[in-house]
């Protein structure tokens, strides 16, 4: 165990040619922290993690993990981590149970223990039925959840995900999100990587918006959202004196604007959940009867665009 986050890199630089794939990243993951760096194809995400796992030499920066320096010659320092790459790195005429084997003794891991691992690590991503089917016959799901249980063998410390769900059904989308909802409550420190909003929203305590092999933003979701100034929009529905209720609403702290549309009324907040013990109290204040409330906060879609002027996905 080290005092401090579990990864910390600084300054890291890659250059290829002319181009500048990454420019000055720099961030800490700790212990029971999942940390997302969300941005589009070609931002600089799979460049950043293989400095830090050691794949890639960096131009400049430094990258430590569970209080060793890391880079591309220090083969001791990589013991920590577990590296899970966007594409499958399994052998597809192996079982899973064969795969992990594998590289459970790359691991130096061997006997009872390597059988120990093994059956754990399958465990834990769903495939103890399956571990003796042949790689080859999985799902592209199934593959994904078997490359997660190799970066898993060795007891990491950082498990790096790189856009673990591309290509893969919903309900195997899910299943792996939930196996990293899982890692990151047992304490694990997550590096997730992806292109999609929606996993960056459900996983990630602290989002990195990288853009242009630059780190634009950082922060949790609220601050990220904050940060450009963003507003969530509150739809009480209702019935009674609405108009009287829509004024007496306008003037609660941290509302910005409250409008009767006959149905319901809709307010602007800075932040909605914060303002709904007030609003009800303003509708027993006017005799009115609410029937639902819906908070509409801003995603992290609205926030990329802000900061970068274009879509997360372009």
């Amino acid at each position: 165990m080290t005092d401090g986050p579990v990864l910390t890199c600084d300054g890291l630089l890659k250059r290829y040619g002319d181009r500048l794939a990454v420019d000055g990243v720099g961030f800490t993951v700790s212990e029971g922290e999942c940390y997302g760096l969300l941005g589009p194809n070609g931002a600089g995400k799979t460049t950043t993690i293989s400095m830090i796992c050691g794949l890639v030499p960096c131009d400049a920066g430094s990258v430590w993990v569970a209080g060793r320096s890391i880079n591309a010659r220090s083969v001791a320092a990589k013991a920590a981590i577990g590296y899970v790459p966007q594409e499958v790195a399994l052998y597809p005429e192996l079982s899973a149970a064969e795969n992990l084997r594998f590289f459970g003794r790359l691991y130096g891991l061997s006997g009872a223990e390597l059988a120990r691992r093994v059956g754990e690590v399958l465990e834990t991503v769903g495939l103890t039925d399956r571990a003796g089917d042949r790689i080859e016959g999985y799902s592209g799901g199934m593959k994904r959840r078997a490359n997660i249980a190799a970066g898993l063998l060795n007891h990491p410390r950082l498990l790096v995900l790189d856009e673990p769900t591309v290509g893969v059904d919903p309900q195997s989308r899910n299943s792996i999100l939930e196996t990293v909802e899982s890692l990151r409550s047992a304490g694990l420190a997550v590096l997730y990587t992806t292109h999609y909003m929606e996993e960056a929203e459900r996983l990630c305590d602290r989002i990195g918006i990288i853009d242009g092999g630059k780190l634009v933003a950082e922060g949790t979701r609220r601050q990220l959202v904050d940060l450009v100034g963003g507003r969530d929009r509150v739809r009480v529905a209702a019935d009674g004196d609405l108009a009287a209720f829509a004024q007496r609403c306008r003037a609660l702290p941290g509302v910005e604007s409250a409008e009767d549309v006959g149905d319901a009324v809709e307010l602007v907040a800075a932040d909605g959940r914060r303002v709904l013990r007030p609003l009800i109290e303003a509708a027993d204040a006017c005799g009115v009867e609410m029937w639902s409330v819906e908070v509409a906060e801003p995603d992290l879609e609205a926030v990329f665009l802000s900061l970068t002027g274009r879509e997360l996905r372009d």
